[in-house]
């Protein structure tokens, strides 16, 4: 059912179907010959490694819709693939060498399940296509929490850390498995005490948060965005530096009084041993979007922070995103 930088993660951040692998996702010239792409690309496809309804999902089937209201590309296809904190999909993708149609939305979390898992797939083996957005985290509870304020929240986590669950939408070593024990951290509660409780994807987290399986959850606030509005659920702190404008009334961490800032973000990779010619229509699909007024109504909707970058300079990202998460891991015992 399933990012933002001031990373705070750069110190401590630390399918499917299968398409033939013999096409190539497929753009057409503009009469004009200048090498652009001006019709729409066709036969692309996303897969989300997480369940439907989380953030993975959002943000694949909003690139897709945008692509289609654009008329950047039709057909465009987004299909889940859960399992181990994304390290199925991602499996699947590394097994799809050489498939110019796929590619995979992922962000923090894949980087950190690929070592906590365990996976023989990796990040690293990928083509980096883009970074996308950066997003704060958010703390919530149900609408019926006897936690009103994120002061009395921590007042009571002090006091029970082990009896009060936080619930994430990521695997340990995922963005939200460390956001609340960072969070833990800066408040004085051993991170070794939390009682976290681990979901696949926002999607499954949220029903958890609503029916009070665990005391609060820590993810993505636009994993929340529209409980929020029906007042299913409260947000008692974001992580960003400044408030979010998509929730105006609540305070950051920092206004509260605690010292944390925190953000991930998601980007798109495609198989290992694409053409050049495939990559090329997958960067200028998605710079095309990111150009778009469709994506930046998106941004601004969702509250989304643009990150966009493509290709050598999103692989660069990776790779530093890839080593800081595997060295943090490592020190906690985690890979």
């Amino acid at each position: 059912m399933a990012t933002r930088r001031e990373l705070l993660f750069v110190g401590f951040a630390a399918a499917t179907v299968l398409a033939s692998g013999a096409c190539g996702a497929t753009a057409e010239k503009d009469e004009g010959g200048s090498g652009n792409a001006g019709g729409p690309a066709t036969g692309l496809r996303i897969m989300v490694p997480n369940t439907p309804g989380g953030g993975y999902d959002t943000t694949a089937r909003t690139a897709a819709k945008v692509l289609e209201d654009a008329k950047i590309a039709t057909g465009v296809q987004v299909f889940n693939l859960p399992g181990a904190g994304g390290t199925v999909g991602l499996q699947r993708t590394v097994n799809e060498k050489g498939n110019g149609k796929l590619a995979m939305q992922m962000g923090l979390g894949v980087v950190g399940a690929s070592y906590t898992s365990k996976s023989t797939a990796t990040l690293t083996q990928t083509t980096p296509l883009a970074k996308l957005i950066e997003e704060a985290g958010a703390i919530v509870v149900p609408k019926d929490s006897p936690y009103r304020t994120i002061g009395d929240l921590v007042a009571a986590w002090r006091a029970n850390p082990k009896g009060i669950a936080v619930g994430g939408g990521s695997s340990p070593g995922g963005p939200d498995h460390l956001l609340p024990m960072q969070l833990a951290k800066s408040v004085g509660i051993d991170p070794r005490q939390v009682n976290y409780v681990s979901y696949d994807g926002g999607g499954e987290l949220l029903p958890a948060v609503l029916g009070g399986k665990v005391a609060f959850g820590a993810s993505g606030f636009g994993e929340f965005l529209d409980q929020v509005e029906a007042g299913q659920i409260r947000v008692l702190a974001v992580t960003s530096a400044a408030p979010v404008a998509a929730l105006r009334d609540v305070p950051t961490l920092k206004s509260s009084g605690i010292d944390l800032v925190f953000t991930n973000w998601r980007g798109i990779v495609a198989p290992p041993g694409i053409s050049d010619a495939d990559r090329k229509v997958w960067i200028d699909v998605l710079t095309r979007m990111h150009e778009s007024e469709q994506w930046k109504a998106e941004l601004t909707k969702r509250g989304w922070t643009d990150a966009f970058v493509t290709g050598d300079e999103f692989a660069t990202f990776l790779t530093e995103q890839d080593r800081a998460v595997a060295d943090l891991l490592k020190q906690l015992g985690l890979a």
